[in-house]
């Protein structure tokens, strides 16, 4: 029969047995002092994984010898799991470096689901609390410092001023760092593979020529992308199908590197960027409206608007394609999360249908929907591969702390879309008021693979 507790390794046997009136010696391995504690020991014994502490102690996984090992290499890991025990005070202990990961931080992550219903309640966390001072100190119960890069969002939620700040924190980090990332086309939502052999740029290609087949772009039309990045869907948009394209959006380094392109490729006479919200666009009617990894950051309840906003900018009969990631779960997470504080503050990721219902409240006719979620798994493993093999160069750019966030941000969105936590869907839609003009079939929209 196995044991029920977790097993020690590491320490002096003589050493482990010396105690004075206070308690344990401090000259105890962490490892063995944990092991005095039911509390922890029943804790740790639900974890899939091997613990090993600061002092090379470990508590060994309970029946899987070759678990992962996770690194506690600070007594500040604890706090910061005390001060909230959930997927955000990880976060923060992984940010800092207090918690890190032995080996294969994909096996790690992919285990998530198993701990993922822990629940500590508020007797729990007492108990665990004290339990920790014994075991390692004030340290690991005093509140610890909040990694520098963690957001913190002032104002009414999604207001033109806070949405400037959030968008801000993402993506005004280094452009220099999103090169390295993201590849020489500079595109930051997900590809279109022909095949998982395909390269990152020709699927970014492939994703960005789909698009514009999806809208029917014609020579001499105005096209709107709202959160157009770098710029990389105006540019394919003007050079390849003639349109006039028009791109926003709210990051000033974005914008001028955009801008720098645009020039260098010879399009300044149908191609230009904005720093603008989408609600303070002010133009005459576009033909055709892209929106391509931007309406995670509109908000739940700003559906109606963003519709709003798009139809007021879009003539009858023109065609919106909204490309979006989605949530498989009708319910939000509860709480923060590692995402909303240190990826995307304040983005919240919706049901389908929630965008379906927005756009056919709105005045708009649903065209086409299709799914890519495998497309974006394949996309990340490649910003994962890139990162990887400029981690150096990355964390010159942005530092330690935003390295460790894309990295795990990057590597769990990745196993997410592979088992279907999450989706991403691109819809087509219609603005009522004029007969669409698109083909009977789907047959324009096959690519050269």
């Amino acid at each position: 029969m196995h044991s029920e507790r977790p097993s020690v390794v590491g320490g002096d046997a003589a050493t482990d047995r010396r105690e004075d009136s206070a308690g344990p010696a401090r000259t105890r391995t962490v490892a063995s002092r944990v092991d005095g504690l039911k509390v922890l020991v029943d804790a740790l014994g639900r974890l899939p994984v091997t613990v090993r502490f600061w002092d090379d102690s470990s508590v060994v996984a309970r029946d899987d010898p070759d678990a992962p090992v996770v690194l506690i290499r600070d007594e500040q890991a604890i706090a910061h799991f005390l001060r909230a025990p959930n997927q955000l005070g990880l976060g923060r202990a992984w940010v800092s470096g207090a918690l890190d990961v032995d080996g294969d931080l994909e096996r790690v992550l992919g285990l998530r689901q198993r701990v993922a219903g822990l629940s500590l309640g508020r007797m729990g966390r007492a108990r665990l609390a004290a339990a920790a001072l014994l075991v390692a100190g004030p340290r690991a119960v005093r509140r610890p410092p909040i990694p520098a890069s963690e957001a913190a969002p002032a104002g009414r939620l999604h207001s033109l001023r806070r949405d400037r700040a959030s968008v801000r924190h993402h993506y005004d980090v280094s452009n220099r760092f999103y090169e390295l990332l993201l590849g020489p086309s500079l595109v930051y939502s997900c590809a279109y593979f022909a095949g998982e052999d395909d390269s990152l740029e020709s699927a970014q290609e492939r994703k960005l020529e789909l698009i514009c087949r999806k809208l029917r772009l014609q020579p001499g039309e105005r096209l709107l992308d709202i959160g157009c990045g770098w710029g990389s869907l105006v540019l394919h948009a003007a050079a390849q199908h003639g349109v006039r394209a028009l791109g926003v959006t709210l990051s000033e380094p974005q914008a001028e590197l955009a801008r720098r392109r645009i020039e260098a490729a010879g399009l300044a006479d149908r191609a230009e960027v904005r720093v603008l919200d989408y609600r303070e666009i002010d133009e005459e009617l576009f033909d055709k409206i892209a929106s391509v990894g931007m309406y995670e950051h509109v908000g739940r309840a700003q559906l109606a608007t963003y519709v709003e906003a798009v139809h007021r900018l879009l003539r009858p009969g023109g065609l919106f394609l909204n490309h979006g990631i989605t949530r498989l779960n009708a319910l939000p997470p509860r709480g923060p999360t590692f995402i909303s504080r240190y990826v995307f503050p304040d983005g919240e990721l919706h049901p389908v249908n929630d965008i379906l219902g927005a756009l056919e409240s709105g005045g708009f006719e649903i065209r086409d929907v299709e799914s890519l979620r495998e497309h974006y798994a394949l996309t990340l493993r490649r910003w994962l591969a890139n990162l990887a093999a400029h981690r150096d160069e990355a964390v010159a750019e942005i530092g330690t702390e935003r390295e460790r966030v894309w990295r795990l941000y990057m590597l769990g969105s990745a196993q997410g879309f592979e088992t279907g936590e999450i989706g991403i869907h691109q819809t087509l839609a219609a603005r009522e008021g004029a007969e669409p003009a698109l083909p009977l079939g789907r047959g324009d929209l096959l690519l050269a693979r």
